[in-house]
C-alpha cells in the first residue's frame, strides 16, 4: 500500500502542496515581514515536527550525520525561503518565483555525476522542453527587478544545493527526523534575522494566522516530509524534475483562489511542460542506487 502511495500519488500530491507555498507566502508576507513570517513558521513547525518524530519513533542522526542534515536544512530552508520570501517582499509575483525554482531540475542535473546518476540526452531534451514549458505560462506574469531577480536566483540555488547536499551525504537519514531538525535550525536564524533588521511586528493579524497555519501544517510539515520520503526512495533526478510542474500548478492556484486570469499563453504552457515531464521521466532501475537500511525505514 505504501509503495503503492508512493509511485501513484505522493507525485502530483507534492507538487500542489508545494505550490500552494507560493500562494500562502504572498498573503503572509503581505500581512508582516519575510523573517517576521519565517521565523513564526519555522518555531512552530519545529515543535509540531519534532514531537511527531518522537511520537513516531523516528531515528535520530548523530554525529556527522546529524551535521549534515543540518548543513542541507539550512540551505533548503532558510537559504532558500529567506531569498524567496525576501523576493515577494520585493513585490515579486509569485509565478515569477515559481518560474525560477522550476528551473530546480536542471540545476540537480548538473550536478548528477555526484549523485552516481546519469543524465541522458533525452533527459536533457525534456528538461529544455520543460524549461520552455513554464516559461510560456508564466511569460506574462512577469515583472522583475534586479534585486529580485537575484534573490529568487539565491533561492534556488540553496533548494538545488542542499537537495544534492541530503542525497550525497545522508540519502538513508529517516525523513520525518531530517524534516524536523530541517526547520529547527533555521529558526533561530529567522528569528535573529528579524530582530537584527526590527521586522518583529504583524501588520494584519487575520491573514498572517490565516496563512502561516496553511505554511506549518501543509507546506513545512505534509509537503518536506514527503519530498524528504521521496528524497530516500528516488534518485534526485527523478524527484527534481516535479519542480518544473510547479509554476504551471501556481497559475492555475492563483486563478482559482485568487482570481489571477489564465491567460491561452499559460494553457499553452502547461502542455509543453507536461510533454517534458515525460520525455524527462527516467526509466526504472534494475536495482535502485542506495539499498535502505531497515533500521531507518521511514514507517
Amino acid at each position: 500500500m505504501k509503495a503503492q502511495f508512493m509511485s501513484v500519488v505522493a507525485q502530483p500530491l507534492f507538487v500542489v502542496l508545494w505550490s500552494s507555498a507560493f500562494i500562502a507566502g504572498m498573503i503572509g508576507v503581505g500581512a508582516a515581514p519575510p523573517m517576521m513570517v519565517l521565523f513564526a513558521r519555522y518555531a512552530i513547525a519545529g515543535i509540531l515536527l519534532t514531537g511527531y518524530a518522537f511520537v513516531m519513533r523516528a531515528v535520530w542522526p548523530r554525529g556527522g550525520q546529524l551535521r549534515h542534515v543540518a548543513v542541507a536544512g539550512l540551505l533548503m530552508q532558510m537559504v532558500q525561503f529567506g531569498a524567496f520570501y525576501t523576493a515577494m517582499g520585493e513585490h515579486v509575483p509569485a509565478a515569477v518565483i515559481a518560474l525560477v525554482q522550476g528551473l530546480n531540475p536542471v540545476v540537480i542535473a548538473l550536478f548528477a555525476g555526484v549523485l552516481g546518476e546519469t543524465v541522458t540526452a533525452r533527459q536533457w531534451l525534456g528538461f529544455a522542453i520543460g524549461g520552455v514549458g513554464v516559461a510560456m505560462a508564466v511569460f506574462d506574469q512577469s515583472n522583475l527587478s534586479l534585486i529580485g531577480l537575484a534573490l529568487c536566483v539565491v533561492g534556488l540555488l540553496g533548494l538545488s544545493v542542499g537537495t544534492v547536499y541530503q542525497k550525497r551525504f545522508v540519502p538513508e537519514v529517516d525523513s520525518r527526523a531530517a524534516t524536523a531538525l530541517h526547520v529547527v535550525v533555521s529558526a533561530p536564524i529567522a528569528g535573529v534575522l528579524a530582530w537584527l533588521t526590527g521586522e518583529l511586528h504583524v501588520s494584519d493579524l487575520g491573514r498572517f494566522a490565516g496563512s502561516l497555519t496553511w505554511m506549518v501544517f501543509v507546506n513545512s510539515m505534509a509537503a518536506f516530509l514527503l519530498l524528504n520520503a521521496m528524497l530516500r526512495r528516488w534518485d534526485a533526478t527523478r524527484v527534481g524534475k516535479l519542480f518544473f510542474a510547479t509554476p504551471a500548478v501556481t497559475a492555475l492556484l492563483a486563478w482559482v483562489l485568487i482570481d489571477q486570469p489564465l491567460h491561452p499563453l499559460t494553457i499553452a504552457g502547461l502542455a509543453v511542460g507536461v510533454l517534458g515531464l515525460v520525455l524527462a521521466a527516467r526509466k526504472p532501475s534494475a536495482a535502485p542506487l542506495v539499498t535502505p537500511r531497515p533500521v531507518v525505514a521511514v514507517r
